[in-house]
């Protein structure tokens, strides 16, 4: 499957969420989407520099086609970790849209595009250096009065990326606001390559509404999936037959929530496992009235008997 990989084949892209897509996030979506690409969380090209043998992370073989995404800012380092990973990868994506502080203070991820020559000669060695798919993730720019993704975009396009994703914020929004896909749609005119669009596709609906203002080859997911792991195989089914499958149901959404406690509770054990699962309980219950104060319970429970049991009394509530 990794050598077969054809970007034009793929229209549903599950963006890289740091703290979020861990093995058991993707096994979720391949579950029930055989064809989207999965991505892993960005991995330190700084972290991987003495690491001979690495577990570089924990996947599966039906996780592919798989993409292993890449963070840093020295060519060098950046070309170590695409050879380390390659192997394992269907493609390898260069993370230039992280926005988080600890990140682009080491002119990480986003910190790239106030150094677009430096992104160039990244991306430029690394695509050198591997035979799998290079593509690169960015934003509209370091903030509103610096857009430069246009300019960004085509010298990834020059340095000999293969495709692009583009978030439609610049670094300064973090993730406040909404996305800009008329931009997406600026950038898609002037690129040769497939450009998919990222940011605020929560919904079939907004997938279709995308596309249509962006005129993209894709789209990328990011937190719209937190919640619905069935949301990239709805999403591409619409694409390949016209018809819209209709989101799954609180119970349904319930049930997918307990399957991912249980999956996270085997991988970390049941303390750890219900810990890093706070995070995801206010995506399972937005549909249900009052769900902050749900979630506010929720998240101070600690054992899987007592989330099962708040969870069961809120679809009693509410179905």
């Amino acid at each position: 499957m990794k050598k077969n990989f054809d970007i034009k084949n793929i229209k549903v892209i599950q963006a890289p969420l740091a703290g979020i897509s861990d093995i058991v996030y993707r096994n979720l979506i391949r579950r029930h989407h055989g064809k989207c690409l999965l991505s892993t969380e960005m991995l330190s090209s700084e972290a991987l520099k003495n690491v001979p043998n690495p577990k570089i992370a924990d996947f599966k073989e039906e996780e592919y086609p798989l993409s292993f995404q890449i963070v840093g800012h020295k060519p060098d380092l950046m070309v170590n970790a695409a050879k380390l990973l390659e192997p394992r990868a269907s493609v390898i994506d260069i993370n230039c849209g992280c926005p988080v502080n600890k990140v682009v203070k080491s002119t990480d991820g986003s910190g790239l595009m106030r150094q677009p020559k430096l992104a160039y000669e990244i991306a430029q060695a690394v695509k050198e250096n591997i035979k799998v798919p290079l593509s690169v993730k960015f934003r509209l720019g370091w903030d509103r009065q610096n857009k430069n993704f246009i300019e960004f975009g085509q010298l990834m396009q020059e340095a000999g990326a293969d495709f692009v994703t583009l978030h439609g914020r610049c670094r300064s929004d973090l993730y406040s606001g909404s996305s800009d896909w008329d931009a997406i749609g600026q950038l898609k005119k002037e690129l040769d390559i497939p450009v998919f669009a990222n940011g605020d596709i929560k919904s079939v609906e907004d997938a279709i509404k995308c596309l249509e203002i962006t005129k993209a080859d894709g789209v990328s997911i990011g937190r719209g999936i937190m919640g619905d792991f069935t949301l990239p195989f709805r999403i591409e089914h619409y694409f390949r037959t016209g018809e819209i499958i209709k989101e799954p149901s609180l119970d349904e959404k319930i049930k997918m929530l307990l399957e991912h406690i249980e999956d996270e509770i085997e991988l970390r054990n049941e303390i750890n496992g219900i810990k890093f699962m706070r995070k995801f309980y206010g995506f399972y219950i937005s549909s249900v009235k009052n769900a902050s104060k749900y979630r506010q319970v929720l998240v101070t429970l600690e054992t899987y008997d007592k989330v099962k049991k708040a969870l069961d009394d809120i679809l009693c509530l509410h179905a």
